[in-house]
């Protein structure tokens, strides 16, 4: 080894944001990587970084910037050497990573299904029409919109605390959170029931933690191959690729799912108009080696299938 370990005097420093859910998240990393050493847990800090995104919950995502307002700063002080390593959920990463940094780390991924939540209702065929529901997920209200247009959506920005107080002030009559965050928070008190992917297909790379590094620190790169999950790392190939090739963000109604058996991968997708009076999908399976070509020509396909015409938001 040609490097020093991180120790309680010279600490590796773990970037994330400040919300309950991304704390929750560091701290896995940090745990698993003072696992994996044999380190104490000092020997990692945390360090908390506000993006953009955190600090503007009055407007829609779009009308500010969409996926990296989550990442800019973060990537930023990395890039100057005032963290070593970053902890992202990969729902929110842009495709490309800026020069000088590199995403390839993940952590076993956790439940990808979507919930409903509500403390009234157990699903949405409970609601009656013009229930207001609330979810700032552009995929979310346009998969609503398709299967209930007889519902009303609002817009509903914040983090998960935020998000639930939200719903017990009345502002909305129901929301969606991810399953993922949910458990990771061990939240069981919150009333939700589980979507089946079959019903409402997730966000690319939904339920998944991602680590990014300086793509030339070595020590780094050693110290999270050791804790990198192939198997989650393969299905984001996959599903990555797709949202690459459509050009996606966050704020795009863009969905997709990898999933493996054996030595196969099946890989779904699906685009929507945003105002859900239109969806259009692909269901594949190929070698698990060739699921980023996969993940490519379903989106060329669904390009093709669509016209440009379809895809006039992305303007």
């Amino acid at each position: 080894m040609s490097y020093e370990l991180p120790s309680p005097a010279k600490p590796l420093n773990i970037g994330t944001r400040g919300s309950p859910l991304a704390l929750a998240q560091a701290y896995e990393t940090r745990e698993r990587l003072s696992k994996a050493f044999d380190l104490p847990l000092e020997a990692f800090a945390i360090v908390v970084i506000k993006t953009t995104g955190d600090k503007i919950i009055d407007r829609p995502l779009k009308e500010i910037g969409g996926k990296g307002l989550f990442t800019r700063e973060i990537e930023d002080d990395m890039l100057f050497g005032k963290i070593d390593i970053a902890v992202h959920s990969m729902k929110d990463m842009p495709t490309v990573q800026p020069d000088g940094l590199l995403l390839d780390t993940y952590l076993t991924r956790e439940d990808v299904r979507d919930a409903f939540i509500s403390p009234r209702a157990s699903g949405l065929a409970d609601l009656a029409a013009g229930t207001v529901v609330g979810t700032s997920s552009l995929r979310r209200k346009a998969q609503l919109k398709l299967r209930r247009p007889d519902l009303e959506v609002v817009e509903f920005r914040g983090n998960l605390q935020t998000r639930l107080k939200k719903l017990n002030d009345g502002v909305a009559e129901a929301t969606f959170l991810a399953m993922a965050g949910l458990n990771r928070l061990k939240m069981d008190e919150v009333p939700k029931s589980a979507i089946e992917v079959e019903d409402m297909l997730p966000a690319i790379a939904q339920g998944a933690i991602g680590i990014e590094r300086r793509a030339d620190d070595m020590r780094a790169a050693d110290m999270l191959a050791a804790i990198h999950d192939g198997p989650t790392g393969q299905r984001l190939a996959a599903e990555r690729s797709f949202l690459a090739k459509l050009d996606g963000s966050c704020e795009t109604p863009i969905a997709g799912l990898s999933e493996l058996d054996g030595n196969t991968m099946r890989l779904r997708g699906e685009v929507l108009r945003p105002d859900g009076s239109e969806a259009i999908g692909d269901d594949v399976t190929c070698a698990i080696e060739d699921g980023a070509a996969a993940g490519r020509a379903m989106a060329e396909k669904l390009l093709s299938q669509a016209g440009p015409a379809f895809f006039d938001w992305r303007q």
